[in-house]
């Protein structure tokens, strides 16, 4: 993946398929004004190579299911195999190595109102530490500029899907059950493998499939090294800000060009971030000339992300 450098067509597909995940070749060549076959080439060499691929993620808020920000300290020698198990759990949806790999930061959703599964994690000999916390509301509505910043407006009108309007809970089906995972998987995999995979009907498959998207329990993401596009720093950020001064906190975090996701959590830590920067210089900047500055933030912990190992999380 070092050796690949993305051109203007590059950057404008990834572009056109963080809009919609699953818009066809021939709609994307239309709108970017190339052929069919070069944005199905750039595509699969891109998807090839291991720069990126579409997820499937789902609204948590939707679908009932509580999201918990779990913090492991962990002896190194057993970070990257600890981090490959939480990641084939079907109830992780991000799992990162962070601080040089002394630490994995994960996301667990839960049905319900339902704790966080930690007990297996507690016994584990190379955890040291167990904290747990409940994302209450991601603030960005939102997905970092640095990704969406190569279309013009006439292209992203032209190719962004119509909002979703319904915001009430969903009940999944056992139709859904199955086929959440595979688009997870898969995010632009084809309806005929899709039913083949979960064992029901093309149309159903299709007729679901385009339910989901239409009320807003399916989300497409594109996962792709932020590194590409020339930002060489990630880091998550707990603060802890004066709760009057919270919610405009949080907006202002949001607005950010660094800024990759803002949530509210519990625990002592009453905000979360991501902040992506192009070098460990500018993000001292960021700590110092605009964090530092915000009325409200009274403490600031943070921790570069070493590696991901699962990236479909929430949206919301």
């Amino acid at each position: 993946m070092d050796s690949v450098t993305l051109d203007l067509v590059d950057l404008r597909l990834l572009h056109a398929l963080q809009l919609d995940g699953r818009a066809a070749f021939s709609r994307i060549a239309d709108v970017l004004g190339v052929s069919d076959r070069t944005v199905a080439r750039r595509f699969g060499r891109l998807r090839a190579t291991g720069v990126a691929r579409v997820a499937g993620v789902t609204d948590s808020h939707r679908t009932g299911h509580a999201q918990w920000l779990v913090r492991l300290r962990v002896l190194p020698s057993g970070t990257a195999p600890l981090a490959r198990a939480l990641a084939r759990r079907e109830d992780t949806a991000w799992v990162t190595v962070v601080s040089s790999g002394t630490e994995i930061v994960c996301i667990f959703r839960v049905a319900g109102e339902g704790p966080a599964p930690l007990g297996a994690l507690g016994r584990l000999p190379q955890v040291t530490q167990v904290d747990a916390h409940r994302l209450l509301r991601p603030v960005m509505d939102h997905r970092w500029i640095g990704r969406t910043s190569a279309l013009t407006d006439d292209q992203i009108t032209a190719l962004r899907p119509a909002a979703a309007a319904d915001t009430d809970p969903v009940h999944l089906t056992d139709l859904d059950r199955r086929l959440l995972p595979a688009l997870a998987a898969d995010g632009r995999a084809a309806c005929p493998d899709l039913a083949r995979q979960v064992g029901w009907s093309e149309s159903a498959v299709r007729r679901r499939l385009d339910e989901l998207r239409r009320s807003g329990v399916l989300l497409l993401d594109v996962e792709v090294d932020s590194g590409l596009f020339g930002f060489s720093v990630q880091s998550l950020l707990w603060l802890t800000v004066a709760p009057a001064r919270l919610g405009s906190v949080a907006r202002t975090l949001a607005d950010d060009p660094e800024a990759a996701f803002v949530g509210t959590t519990t625990g002592p830590h009453n905000l979360v971030a991501i902040a992506v920067c192009r070098d460990a210089g500018a993000f001292h900047t960021y700590l110092t000339d605009r964090i530092g500055s915000l009325d409200g933030v009274a403490r600031v912990e943070t921790a570069l992300i070493a590696s991901y190992t699962k990236r479909a999380a929430s949206a919301r």
